[in-house]
């Protein structure tokens, strides 16, 4: 019987240097102090920079509180100006669920924009730095996501908090999945990893009210922990396992519904053009994630003729 893994499989990650969006609760701040408690340097990316060295102070190891607000485009473009030096591993975990009506600064939905406009620039911009892998903390309520290229923003369509947050995981599918098809073409060691945490008890919905709110206050005692949660994010940063790879709950073993649901999406895309999207892995000639279209046939992309892909749409506002 194979032995089930935990955080007490995590190799010495010392000289390692890891990136954690949103950092300063939940996920992210368990899968940090596990980082750090193992060696590594790590850098808590947060809105926050008081609260995340108030909570960094609290565990051991060698950490760094840097501001970052992936709702802000500018402020990604800021915390990447000021970097230097190699990344070992970058987690896209920064995002938020369930918020009412609102635009980013940069006029987003507020869910596009947090969960996937900020990290996908991000990513982007930080590619040149990174010699390891990009780990990207999806859901399973992607399944249910579908874009609308055409109405990107809910201005035509009505608003549903859940919908929007469906969309922006689907969107966050669609880049990792791509994004590790580009450092392939490339022949780029870097790997791009995605990870589902199950359902765990997180302060991702705490401002949700009503019977909505009631309900999952009810039911958290049936979710996984924060530490739980942050498992597949864990095991995903760190053990040597295949770019394109998809980590579920637990960190048991690694799924493969994904990888089939991205042979099918890549058999639907057309040739990238050479429009490049900011970012050039050291050493290749041409575009890491430069921009693709979709065709018109791709059941979970919606969009009239001639609209852009979503990784062109994101890039070119990134």
């Amino acid at each position: 019987m194979t032995k089930k893994w935990t955080p007490k499989d995590l190799p010495d990650l010392t000289g390692r240097t890891i990136i954690v969006t949103g950092a300063s609760s939940g996920i992210g701040l368990s899968s940090a102090r596990e980082f750090a408690q193992h060696g590594a340097r790590v850098i808590l990316a947060v809105r926050d920079v008081d609260k995340g060295v108030r909570v960094s102070s609290r565990f051991s190891g060698d950490t760094e509180v840097l501001r970052l607000d992936v709702a802000d485009l500018e402020s990604v473009r800021s915390f990447v100006a000021e970097w230097s030096g190699p990344i070992d591993t970058l987690i896209n975990n920064a995002g938020i669920m369930l918020m009412p009506a609102f635009r980013t600064i940069d006029d987003f939905e507020l869910h596009i924009g947090t969960n996937h406009m900020g990290p996908f620039a991000l990513t982007n911009l930080l590619l040149p730095h990174i010699t390891n892998r990009v780990v990207t903390v999806l859901s399973f309520l992607h399944f249910r996501g579908r874009i609308h290229l055409d109405d990107l923003n809910f201005d035509h369509r009505p608003y549903k908090a859940i919908n929007a947050y469906e969309d922006s995981k689907l969107a966050n599918v669609l880049f990792a999945f791509e994004l590790q098809r580009r450092l392939d073409e490339v022949h780029s060691p870097v790997r791009s990893i995605a990870v589902h945490p199950g359902i765990a008890r997180t302060n991702l919905i705490s401002h949700v009210g009503g019977l909505n709110g009631a309900v999952s206050k009810l039911s958290q005692r049936l979710f996984n922990s924060e530490e739980q949660g942050a498992w597949p994010t864990l095991f995903a940063a760190t053990e040597d396992i295949r770019g394109g790879s998809y980590v579920g709950p637990g960190a048991s073993s690694i799924f493969v519904a994904l990888r089939a649901f991205s042979d099918r999406l890549r058999n639907r895309v057309t040739s990238p053009s050479r429009a490049n999207c900011g970012t050039r892995q050291r050493g290749s000639r041409g575009p890491v994630c430069s921009h693709h279209q979709l065709p018109r046939n791709e059941p979970r992309i919606n969009g009239g003729a001639g609209k852009t892909s979503i990784v062109e749409l994101l890039s070119s506002r990134s």
